[in-house]
């Protein structure tokens, strides 16, 4: 759940008419060849939103065909179009698929898996049709797939020359049907159907001698990390499926990431345990653990195609997983049960797979270091990096892991960034202004991982606190679901209570608390400016302000979704209201800023037009920006850059600086309602629920 602003925006051009540029930078006094002295917020900054947004590549997918590494990249000098490019043995890269391609999934929403590998030939979805076409040397992209379908998570089948896909079919009325077909590589067809009659399928996985499928299954209203099943069949001489049969695993546990080992041995990740953890499905058709740790060996899938496990030979697993904080990388031995530790200084590994001559994965550091690695003996080695913005280490803040009380004796957790910049200071007495982040989901979670844009506001004096409140992954099933029945309260809560521990701690301005989220975060922005007397500005991108219309709007994936953490529809009407800001806006008094995209398919547009146009009526400082041809996420860098770039002049206006640099001067409605800012004090008495 995305912005919202002032004035509609039909093009790539952001502000116009809306906002105009300042020719002014700002002033700042020199202490004598020391550093300067200036408010926080107001300090220049080396980092620019363009540099954040513009000028990134990012590495998603990695795949091991013939030998070489080929992988999908967006392309920040092209407004983030996703193309295709192949790492051989000695280094040396090449495009496969352009990016004006721009390879891209929609397959519930949030696609993934976008592309396959085989033999000389490349098969990669287009994001504009969502049709699936195959790359041949010397031949145009030619067309297989139908129109009206969509198809990811895809794995080669060399019997009778087919790949095996899931589907996603959006030809007839009602929800999409979701599918396991195979397709013919060398013409466009209809395919065959492999399996059929369950709400969600994905992950299939063959085994090394073709003779067995696995995939996964699971129905509303569940999500895949709650209760999925691990199938298995067999695949005879012809190429059919037959002795379907469903793996045992308890009701109330979820399956991930099925890959068969070089022997033929069926592994999976589940968390039956609490913790997902790698198990092997036994001869019974039952799962024996492999490693009992507390620790996260995967993600939720909210994209297809995941991938934290790859066998380095049939008596070895590379792995990676997260335990709190830290995402780190094992070696386990099978045999004897042994692990070896390759990697503890990563914020975050995916993409682990087996290539021709060792195991390969995408890291992310704490630093700006990111890119394709190479496990070799007990350490890793980084084989290719993109194109990334720069920035002197002295100007990067490091994080500091936070745990707070919460709730009902429980805790949650964060990451706090203090401001960094080598060339200022901030008044004596002082303390930053403090902008809460908040992930989507609500069941995503914040990493260790460099972030740009969190660079872009401490270097700049702000201080920036990352939260992984209830219901994040990568802390157990448990926590995970702490959040079920809750939502709209306990993330609220947690940012809310976040937010006064650090207050306390002395670390930030009581009177100078931002706080912004994306999608689900948007929510838990608007309900904790509703609910509670604690911030004095927030920042929406595509926020919920509604749960009754996400109720009857929601597209099929997340249909059930509300259902687990709120409750059925039918029985909770009363809930739903409780829980909505919208239906609260009394408490909301504080400046709202929002961002939307017109093409969300996720979450309507009309929610964050509804609340824009609610608080300017009541005379709430706000403003509403809208970009017409976005969808929920994957925004172009463009409109990334200006959004961070308006956010900056939103919060001068509020907590009374002027940013350095020149910006857009962002129109606020009813800007004359700012209040002065209190140069002392803490935040103000909570309302609650």
């Amino acid at each position: 759940m995305k912005l919202h602003g002032y004035l509609w925006v039909l093009g790539s051009l952001f502000c116009l008419g809306a906002c105009e540029r300042s020719n002014k930078e700002t002033p700042h006094l020199s202490d004598n060849g020391g550093r300067i002295v200036a408010p926080y917020g107001s300090w220049l900054s080396p980092l620019s939103a363009n540099d954040v947004f513009e000028q990134a590549d990012n590495v998603a997918e990695l795949q091991s065909v013939d030998g070489a590494i080929y992988f999908s990249e967006s392309d920040g000098d092209k407004q983030g179009q996703v193309g295709i490019k192949r790492l051989d043995k000695k280094g040396n890269i090449a495009d496969v698929v352009p990016p004006s391609f721009n390879v891209k999934s929609a397959v519930h929403e949030y696609g993934g898996a976008a592309f396959l590998g085989i033999g000389q030939s490349l098969f990669a979805t287009k994001a504009q049709d969502q049709l699936f076409y195959r790359f041949a040397p010397n031949q145009p992209p030619l067309p297989l797939t139908p129109n009206g379908t969509r198809h990811a998570d895809c794995i080669a089948y060399p019997k009778g020359s087919r790949i095996i896909c899931v589907r996603e079919d959006h030809r007839q009325p009602g929800e999409p049907k979701a599918s396991l077909v195979t397709i013919n590589l060398n013409f466009a067809g209809e395919g065959d159907t492999f399996v059929s009659g369950h709400d969600f399928i994905s992950s299939p996985a063959i085994s090394p001698d073709n003779s067995q499928l696995a995939w996964i299954t699971w129905e509303h209203p569940y999500m895949p990390w709650d209760n999925s099943i691990l199938w298995l069949g067999d695949l005879d001489r012809k190429g059919q499926l037959h002795n379907i049969r469903k793996v045992n695993t308890p009701t109330d546990s979820s399956v991930t990431q099925p890959l068969f080992s070089p022997d033929g041995q069926l592994y999976v990740v589940s968390d039956i345990s609490n913790w997902w953890n790698i198990y092997r499905v036994t001869a019974q058709n039952t799962l024996a653990p492999v490693l009992n740790k507390k620790a996260e060996f995967a993600v939720a899938d909210w994209y297809l195609g995941n991938h934290n496990y790859a066998f380095e030979s049939e008596k070895t697993i590379i792995a990676s997983y997260m335990l709190g904080s830290q995402a780190a990388l094992i070696r386990l031995h099978l045999d004897s049960g042994l692990t070896e530790s390759l990697a503890v200084d990563f914020g975050e590994i995916t993409q682990v797979i087996r290539g021709e001559d060792a195991v390969y994965f995408v890291g992310a550091k704490a630093t700006p270091e990111k890119g394709i690695y190479k496990v070799i003996g007990r350490g890793t080695e980084l084989v290719y990096t993109p194109n990334l913005p720069k920035l002197d280490p002295n100007y990067i803040s490091r994080a500091k892991n936070i745990t707070f009380k919460t709730g009902v004796n429980q805790q949650a957790y964060g990451y706090f960034y203090g401001p960094v910049n080598p060339n200022y200071t901030a008044p004596h007495d002082t303390r930053p202004p403090l902008i809460v982040m908040l992930h989507g989901g609500p069941t995503a979670r914040a990493s260790l991982a460099y972030r740009s844009d969190i660079q872009f506001w401490t270097s700049r004096g702000f201080a920036v606190l990352d939260v992984n409140f209830r219901g994040s992954s990568g802390f157990g099933r448990a926590y995970r679901q702490s959040i079920y029945g809750k939502w709209g309260q306990a993330d609220v809560e947690d940012a809310v209570n976040a937010t006064r521990y650090l207050v306390d701690k002395g670390w930030v301005d009581g009177q100078k608390l931002a706080i912004r989220g994306v999608s689900a975060g948007g929510l838990t922005v608007m309900s904790s400016l509703a609910f509670y007397d604690v911030f004095q500005a927030g920042v929406s991108y595509a926020g919920i302000s509604d749960f009754e219309q996400l109720a009857k709007s929601t597209h099929k994936f997340e249909t059930g979704y509300l259902d687990q953490l709120i409750g059925p529809y039918a029985n909770n009407q009363a809930r739903y209201r409780e829980l909505s800001p919208l239906y609260h806006l009394e408490g909301l008094n504080e400046p709202l800023l929002i961002f939307q995209g017109l093409r969300d398919q996720i979450v309507p547009p009309q929610q964050s037009r509804q609340i824009y146009e609610a608080l300017k009526v009541r005379g709430v400082p706000t403003a509403y920006i809208a970009y017409q041809d976005e969808p929920h996420g994957g925004w172009k860098p463009e409109h990334r850059a200006a959004g961070l770039e308006t956010e900056l002049a939103f919060y001068g206006q509020v907590f009374n600086f002027t940013p350095a640099g020149k910006l857009a001067t962002l129109v606020l409605d009813n800007a004359a309602a700012l209040k002065p800012t209190v140069l002392k004090g803490h935040p103000r008495a909570t309302r609650g629920y």
